[in-house]
């Protein structure tokens, strides 16, 4: 029952998981960014799981508040960052396009995607934790380990499925119209939360 529901919450298109296939088809820290993803997808879970009541309480709107504005922030230099990529495309070769950018780097943000973002927490602390409030400890673990599985199994699947279509899309025209769908996919997100925040 936990593979189940923890595979049906984080299937859904979100900013963390076109990040990863990003990573997945530019070859680049593939397993950093869906390890990183996956262990805290089982944090999360695991804390969602034992500790609900708390942060039930905690999770407050004042705290919401701060974590959109946050991921707006994020959201938006990250989109500033595609359109200057765009932009270069015309003065690059496609080798040199897909610059690595340091593992610290690529760690950051794979937090950033995963921390900043509040339906993260929605999906993984509250509901699965709401879920299985009324589990016993033994039934509460085996549902948490389901739910990290099928964490681990989508992001990596995710991320190496990637890599190997991306045999296929090596070019400029490819990367220029994925550029140009992350920026129109994560600017609705933007749109989405800032209107979520004034209404």
């Amino acid at each position: 029952m936990g593979f189940l529901t923890g595979l049906t919450l984080i299937f859904a298109v979100g900013p963390q998981n076109v990040f990863v296939i990003e990573q997945g088809l530019k070859k680049q820290y593939i397993f950093l960014v869906c390890l990183v993803c996956s262990l805290s997808d089982l944090i999360l879970i695991f804390l969602g799981i034992f500790l609900f009541n708390y942060f039930s309480n905690f999770f407050n709107n004042t705290v919401d508040l701060i974590l959109n504005i946050l991921l707006i922030t994020f959201l938006s230099f990250f989109i500033y960052g595609k359109i200057k990529e765009i932009f270069k495309f015309k003065y690059l070769e496609f080798k040199n396009n897909v610059i690595s950018q340091g593992t610290f780097n690529i760690f950051l943000r794979t937090l950033g995607f995963t921390f900043l973002n509040p339906h993260v927490y929605s999906d993984t602390v509250f509901f699965l934790g709401n879920f299985s409030k009324s589990f016993n400890i033994e039934s509460k673990i085996y549902f948490g380990i389901g739910a990290s599985i099928a964490s681990f199994l989508f992001f990596f699947s995710l991320g190496y499925l990637s890599k190997i279509f991306s045999n296929k899309l090596n070019n400029r025209s490819f990367w220029k119209y994925i550029n140009i769908f992350i920026i129109i996919f994560m600017s609705g997100i933007v749109f989405y939360i800032t209107r979520d925040i004034i209404y």
